[in-house]
């Protein structure tokens, strides 16, 4: 939600790119939950910060190892190579980049009060001097605008255009994001110009005289390659977080035994967490990566229709699996939260929303286990009160872990019916089984895969190599979203997973069902 007239430059890669937040560091245990709650949660957040500044450090170093290489190539001219528009301090530190590429820096610092008064007295001859030269002075913002307190630089090239920012994202956590997109790179010099309309309109002209000569421009394939490759590469080592020694300290307190037994716990819950949001983001990475490099040759027209199908399937794909890793992310998130505080943000939503872009999803999930899938929906569907982006998220990641778990040839069916003031999923499969030979009941001789643990959020299906959320881990993301998942085994009709989920309040009355 844009907090201000203006939005800043991480709202603006925050409606394209939402990123995973991480939030309070785990601990069940009630008798814990009170001891250091809110210290757990300071931790969690300093954590949060001290990651999204190792990814953006990082990406610093890269940008400038990119455009350094470009001064290398270049011809002997003193014509600038691009435009840096970066705050609230410098990013550039490299003489030779610096020589060669037009800087601006928004900063509060600069704001003189009179810019902003009306009929002013023309500028004094050294000024005048000062606004003609190449190097463009300090940008000023205007001390209430929340860009200020962003890390921010939009970088303007004739090879790309390129915005990143340290900023919030959709869950208001501090998250490194960026984009090669020239749409949003153009979104976010436009927040930039509006800015300097309010604050200092004689630069505007200047600004835009440079953007027209390096308008946003996607890039080649290998520029994005190349700056994830060096991202990577320069990321700081990461230091052990001052946040995590006061628990640590009270684990080895030998005055409280059961305190110091909760706090082990808590470590090595934590550890197992940990691991699990590293290999989320090292497979969301590349992932987003190859995801950006594919949309841009789909904006391209000269491409044939056979590629085109192909390139589709490469995003599709990569989209599922960036939002299984954000899933791993968004669990993450619940499961080290205190139990009290485990609740997202709530609000009435249109579930019929959801399923109409998520059927045709669950289907083709489905038919490439050659399984059908049906989903039996009433002739209304009312409003409930969830997440609508998270309730997305969790129904698709756990109709794809079910269908994981259906030999070939099979059938689900997902039946939606009201029950009283709620809403009632339920998931139940068919298989092609045969009576062996004794008579005994068919699910006796299906052959169900084999799922192993890993740590204490995953399962492993060796069979097919996929990772999950274990069953335990999605009845707490259920419960975050205001609802409830029930697991039950029948003889005849193998696991039934049945979901609840609360009508908005004046949405109680009853529906007629429809197949």
């Amino acid at each position: 939600m844009q907090k201000w007239l203006l939005p800043t430059i991480g709202e603006v890669l925050a409606q394209y790119e939402p990123s995973g937040a991480d939030s309070l560091m785990p601990f069940t245990q009630e008798t814990a939950e009170k001891l250091d709650g809110q210290q757990r949660s300071s931790s969690r957040k300093a954590l949060k910060q001290m990651r999204a500044k190792r990814e953006w450090c990082g990406a610093i170093a890269a940008l400038e190892e990119l455009l350094h290489l470009s001064t290398a190539t270049s011809t002997g001219s003193d014509e600038p190579l691009g435009l840096v528009l970066a705050g609230p301090v410098p990013v550039l530190s490299h003489p030779d980049v610096m020589n060669r590429f037009q800087t601006g820096i928004f900063t509060v610092e600069s704001l003189n009060p009179m810019a902003l008064m009306p009929f002013q007295l023309p500028p004094a001859t050294g000024q005048a001097a000062e606004k003609d030269s190449l190097c463009l002075p300090k940008l000023p913002l205007i001390p209430a605008d929340p860009l200020a307190s962003e890390q921010f630089c939009v970088v303007l090239t004739s090879q790309f255009s390129l915005v990143m920012v340290v900023g919030e994202d959709v869950n208001y956590q501090k998250a490194f994001m960026y984009s090669f997109d020239p749409e949003v790179v153009e979104k976010a010099w436009y927040s930039l110009r509006s800015r300097l309309l309010l604050s200092n309109l004689d630069r505007v002209g200047q600004l835009e005289a440079l953007v027209k000569r390096f308008p946003p421009t996607a890039p080649d394939y290998r520029t994005v390659t190349q700056f994830s490759r060096l991202l990577l590469k320069n990321l700081p080592d990461e230091a052990k977080g001052d946040a995590a020694e006061p628990v640590e300290a009270k684990a080895k307190n030998p005055d409280n035994s059961e305190y110091s037994i909760l706090n082990n716990q808590l470590i090595e819950n934590s550890c197992d967490i940990e691991l699990l949001q590293a290999f989320a983001h090292e497979v969301r990475t590349p992932l987003t990566t190859i995801r950006t490099l594919t949309r841009l040759l789909l904006k391209r027209r000269d491409l044939p229709q056979e590629i085109i199908k192909r390139l589709e399937k490469i995003d599709r794909e990569c989209t599922e699996q960036i939002d299984r890793m954000e899933l791993f992310f968004r669990a993450a998130e619940v499961e080290t939260a205190p139990v009290k505080r485990r609740e997202v943000h709530l609000s009435a939503m249109s579930v019929a929303q959801v399923f109409q872009n998520s059927i045709p999803r669950w289907q083709e999930q489905a038919s490439r286990r050659n399984l059908t899938l049906d989903v039996v929906l009433p002739q209304k569907l009312p409003s409930v009160v969830s997440n609508p982006a998270m309730l997305d998220q969790v129904l698709t990641g756990l109709i794809e872990n079910f269908t994981r778990r259906i030999p070939e040839g099979g059938h689900i069916q997902v039946e939606v019916t009201p029950a009283g003031d709620q809403l009632k999923l339920q998931l139940q499969s068919q298989s092609q089984r045969y009576p062996d030979e004794n008579g005994d009941s068919p699910a006796a001789n299906i052959n169900q895969p084999t799922l192993k643990s890993i740590g204490q959020m995953l399962m492993f299906q060796p069979e097919t190599g996929c990772l999950s959320l274990n069953l335990n881990v999605t009845k707490n993301l259920f419960q975050a979203l205001g609802g409830k998942l029930i697991v039950r085994q029948r003889p005849q009709q193998g696991e039934v997973l049945t979901i609840f989920l609360p009508l908005e309040v004046g949405n109680t009355k009853k529906l007629g069902v429809k197949s």
